[in-house]
């Protein structure tokens, strides 16, 4: 409790500097990520906290969480006018991605675990790092409760200048009876930890003279609930660890094994190219592993799982000895207590604006699986843009005018360029002749009403992102070069207009790009998808997925 008596002395120091006692506060409490783009209208009306006041000591950043963003953001903040104070019931950051090796001791845990503190006491400027969960947060007085992780469980309160949401999410059990009592989930370091111990007890188990044959049969049978990365990634490697080591270690239960995947949709790996989905099956159904698709988890006992057919409505039991659960992602309670009080309790996600902060709030940024873009719609301000770049207020738009506005256009609302690249059209003027007709670029001019028929198309091109850790840190890291570089862009706004108010934003707004993909298949292959429509399957691709991650 060394910690917490130091706080108390340190906000009592404070408390007699009024403008010191407020935090900047970042959340990011698991491994994944998620930023997307949605089609709801933005939040309008009244912010619900002020902005901190600019100048003055230096300004306090709390971090909570220690996920993808959290540490992204606390690596790559480098400007000395924050302190930085993390805190997170977690004291290291775990690489995610490897957490399926973890399972079957490919990889050791302690090789994909990093201590925070390690990275913490690296800051060249005042950072600290406290081991306590958040269980609230009061945007309205600009403050955050804490709870300690300690025996005692001791609670405390901290002020922030500004708060950056990254908490992560939980699983997701779709409310989905005996889930949560029965079931191991694959998110965290001690979750695959437990996954390991549970394999080689149903093996031991399996092993004993007192077991009937339908029991041992049962304790030898693992099903892993959802088609996506995580769940095919672990089925293949759980595969390979049987068929490889404990069949050696258990010949006497070698022959009872069956390993089964269900996927509720009708295709394993969805979010990626066809043909890889399409490979992957074919290897599961080679290497023997059971693959139901199109069957939905309804109920889960002690002993046995519920299907439903979804086609045909038929259920169907599953005995097992152990099930892994890796269907999806939800928002934290704390997460969802937070939307109430900034009026998105109608939302699944909590919704920012292209530059990460929370709409409705001044001072509160959201980052990861928690969060989602609210992409703002160009139809919106259509009219806004029209008038923006009609400088001679003619009543038409020419091509000069357009061309002058068109790289802010594009940087405002990134669904342009992807609606121009999908229609194969080199820039808008394309589209604004496509719209007027067999004319000559020079002689387009269009009026509101025209502009709004060659635009109204485009917001059809908005997209999700996925819930990776690649979305999560390039989050984080965006997010601290904001930061860094925050007093040179309030002087030199570097962002694109601002079509309904006067001048530019400050920043740019968040750009993912994608690196690429990976779904490792076992058998030393791994499926990838790379930019540019590139599939790789096969063992040069596990050579390719060992290097993502050599360090």
């Amino acid at each position: 409790m060394r910690n917490l008596s130091f706080y108390k002395r340190f906000s009592n120091k404070f408390g007699e500097y009024p403008s010191l006692s407020r935090f900047l506060v970042v959340f990011a409490v698991s491994g994944g990520g998620l930023v997307a783009y949605s089609e709801a209208n933005a939040l309008t009306g009244a912010k619900i906290d002020e902005l901190p006041e600019e100048g003055g000591e230096k300004k306090r950043v709390v971090v909570l969480g220690t996920g993808w963003a959290g540490t992204s953001f606390v690596k790559n903040l480098k400007n000395p006018s924050y302190d930085i104070q993390v805190i997170s019931p977690r004291n290291y950051f775990a690489f995610t991605p490897l957490l399926p090796s973890v399972t079957v001791g490919t990889v050791e845990a302690r090789s994909v675990v990093e201590p925070i503190r390690n990275i913490v006491k690296k800051k060249q400027f005042n950072a600290n790092y406290w081991e306590a969960e958040c269980y609230r947060i009061d945007a309205k007085n600009k403050k955050v409760y804490c709870r300690s992780s300690q025996e005692d469980k001791e609670e405390f309160v901290v002020d922030y200048d500004y708060l950056v949401i990254a908490m992560g999410a939980r699983v997701n059990t779709f409310n989905t009876p005996g889930v949560e009592e029965n079931c191991h989930y694959l998110k965290e370091v001690e979750d695959a930890q437990k996954i390991r111990r549970t394999v080689i007890d149903c093996f031991e188990k399996a092993s004993l003279p007192t077991l009937s044959d339908d029991e041992r049969k049962r304790m030898l049978q693992f099903v892993v609930v959802g088609g996506g990365p995580t769940g095919v990634e672990f089925a293949a490697e759980l595969h390979d660890f049987v068929s490889e080591d404990l069949v050696k270690l258990y010949p006497s239960v070698k022959d009872l094994v069956k390993i089964t995947l269900l996927e509720a949709t009708d295709h394993i790996l969805n979010m990626f190219d066809k043909r890889i989905t399409t490979f992957a099956e074919e290897k599961f159904h080679r290497d023997g592993i059971d693959l139901r698709t199109g069957a939905m988890v309804v109920k889960v006992s002690d002993k046995e799982i519920s299907t439903k057919v979804i086609k045909t409505g038929e259920i169907a039991t599953i005995p097992y000895g152990m099930a892994v659960w890796s269907t999806g992602i939800a928002t934290r309670p704390v997460v969802m207590d937070f939307m109430k009080q900034i009026g998105q309790a109608n939302r699944r996600v909590l919704a920012t604006d292209e530059w990460l902060r929370v709409e409705g709030t001044n001072s509160i940024y959201a980052l990861g699986d928690c969060a989602t873009i609210n992409q703002r719609k160009v139809m919106e301000d259509i009219s806004a843009i029209f008038q923006k770049a009609d400088k001679d207020n003619s009543g038409t738009l020419t091509v000069k005018e357009f061309q002058e506005a068109l790289d802010d256009i594009c940087d405002r609302y990134p669904q342009v360029k992807l609606y121009l690249n999908n229609k194969q059209m080199s820039s808008l003027v394309d589209l604004l002749k496509e719209s007027k007709g067999d004319v000559t670029k020079e002689s387009i001019e269009l009026n509101v009403e025209e502009f709004k028929s060659a635009l109204s198309q485009v917001d059809s091109q908005m997209k999700n992102l996925p819930a990776t850790a690649q979305v999560a840190a390039q989050q984080g890291s965006y997010l601290a070069d904001c930061f860094n570089r925050m007093e040179e862009c309030t002087k030199n706004p570097e962002g694109p207009l601002r079509f309904r108010e006067s001048g530019r934003h400050r920043f740019r707004p968040f750009r993912y790009r994608h690196l690429g993909q990976f779904a490792p298949l076992g058998g030393e292959q791994t499926a990838a998808q790379l930019p540019g429509d590139w599939v790789s399957i096969g063992h040069s691709s596990q050579w390719l997925w060992y290097s993502v991650y050599a360090r």
